[in-house]
């Protein structure tokens, strides 16, 4: 297995002390496989946020992920296998919108639309998801515990 490039681009600071301390212990259980780059955008409007998005990804290289409720679902299993298959493309970029979600102008720019459930979840609870199933699907490429199935 490659050693990753991720990058995760979100809207605003996580607010849930939980949930933040949380995402960084994923972060940090996977930064000896890839190269974690955590871009938090300033909160704004849908308008303004999805602008900042977009400008931040004209200079993105790789794969783009879009979270959005009108992606492909995956089991855990085989979002692992996508995962080490785009990997092999370079950096991967994964994007979580803000409260009042994404225009279509950014999907569009998604090499892939990524659900990461057909329940919908606030863009905090999104974006812990979103380190839980990098870290789960990692493990599933390296053989590791984590993941029972």
């Amino acid at each position: 297995m490659n050693y990753m490039q991720i990058d995760i681009l979100c809207i605003g600071k996580l607010k849930d002390k939980y949930l933040e301390s949380r995402c960084r212990e994923y972060l940090k259980w996977l930064s000896p496989y890839a190269k974690i780059r955590l871009t938090e955008l300033a909160d704004s409007d849908k308008a303004g946020e999805n602008t900042a998005i977009l400008k931040h990804l004209e200079k993105t290289e790789g794969s783009i992920i879009v979270l959005s409720e009108d992606g492909r679902n995956f089991t855990s299993q085989v979002f692992a296998a996508k995962l080490g298959e785009l990997s092999n493309f370079g950096r991967m970029t994964f994007v979580v919108g803000g409260p009042e979600g994404l225009l279509p102008c950014v999907k569009q720019r998604g090499t892939m639309l990524w659900a990461l459930s057909p329940l919908t979840f606030t863009h905090e609870i999104a974006r812990f998801l979103l380190c839980e199933q990098l870290f789960r699907a990692v493990s599933i490429l390296r053989g590791g515990h984590y993941h029972n199935a």
